[in-house]
């Protein structure tokens, strides 16, 4: 297991930031870690990496204890932080050779030239940070996180500020990335967990909402589904509604029909007898699945 955390809990003052938080995360996962603002997921990364001690709980990187072998472990994990933090007067070089120094990195004139490679900065590598674009600065920071070549790469809003190029290209080279590393990503961007995730976490308020693979994640909110039809012409909606399990009837097109219905309950076969009992042409009929952004729109808005 590369992360383990149990019963974590955060209090700052009287304000409880994590409330008993447990999960654990495969060697290999790529796993998006969600939430609203406030709702702890930096404190939960930061916690990870080090750099906030919990209240209460235990956390384990690699079969570490962070308790114990808090400098072993922290040589497990890269981090980029949401404010990446960079010397922006030294060159993309000169920095990163500076933190292979402090981080005790062997060989590494080659592993520069590996990373340098790696995030694509080859022609940016003798360049003041400072004169980089919001992109490359990220790239820099991914270079830095990765440098020390750890098991485990923590991202808190790797691509907050790109513009849509950048998000794609970022996106990718933590695809790339991922293929030999477990990922934990923060992100408030859902499709670029639906692009890059097999899993997904959602914290609200400090507790764990949601954790389900990526592919799942429509049945966790579920309390209904919704079933959409299309027929060939209007229909008596008083009809429709009256068949059994099915909580309403809502017209959403031309001749086209949302049927709610009771989560464990299978009504198509109910609705296209009926339309043929009634004339009626069934031009489609299909199990509306829930996209991730309702689904944490669902968890996490405030009742």
């Amino acid at each position: 297991m590369s992360i383990s955390i149990k019963n974590i809990t955060k209090v700052y003052g009287q304000q409880k930031a994590l409330n008993n938080v447990s999960f654990e995360i495969s060697e290999g996962e790529i796993v998006g870690f969600l939430g609203p603002n406030g709702a702890g997921k930096s404190t939960m990364m930061k916690i990870i990496t080090g750099y906030l001690p919990q209240s209460n709980g235990e956390i384990k990187v690699m079969g570490l204890e962070m308790a114990e072998d808090s400098l072993e472990l922290k040589q497990q994990i890269g981090y980029l932080p949401e404010h990446n933090p960079l010397y922006l007067e030294m060159y993309v070089w000169e920095f990163l050779e500076f933190a292979a120094n402090l981080t005790g990195v062997k060989n590494r004139k080659e592993r520069i030239t590996e990373v340098i490679k790696l995030v694509g900065l080859g022609k940016e590598q003798n360049k003041l940070i400072e004169s980089l674009s919001k992109g490359y600065r990220q790239r820099v920071g991914l270079a830095h996180a990765i440098l020390h070549d750890p098991k485990v790469l923590i991202l808190d809003e790797p691509t907050t500020g790109l513009d849509p190029n950048q998000i794609v290209d970022i996106r990718n080279l933590i695809r790339e990335i991922g293929k030999d590393k477990t990922v934990m990503l923060s992100t408030h961007i859902m499709q670029e967990v639906e692009a890059i995730c097999s899993r997904v976490i959602i914290i609200n308020e400090g507790n764990i909402v949601a954790d389900k693979p990526i592919e799942n994640i429509s049945q966790v909110s579920e309390s209904h589904k919704v079933v959409k039809v299309q027929f060939d012409k209007s229909i008596d909606l008083g009809k429709f509604s009256a068949i059994q399990d099915v909580i309403s009837v809502t017209e959403v097109g031309a001749f086209t029909y949302e049927f709610k219905t009771a989560s464990d309950k299978e009504v198509r076969t109910h609705i296209f007898g009926l339309a043929v009992e009634l004339g009626l042409v069934v031009l489609e009929l299909a199990l509306v699945e829930k996209q991730l952004e309702q689904v944490f729109h669902d968890l996490t808005q405030k009742k």
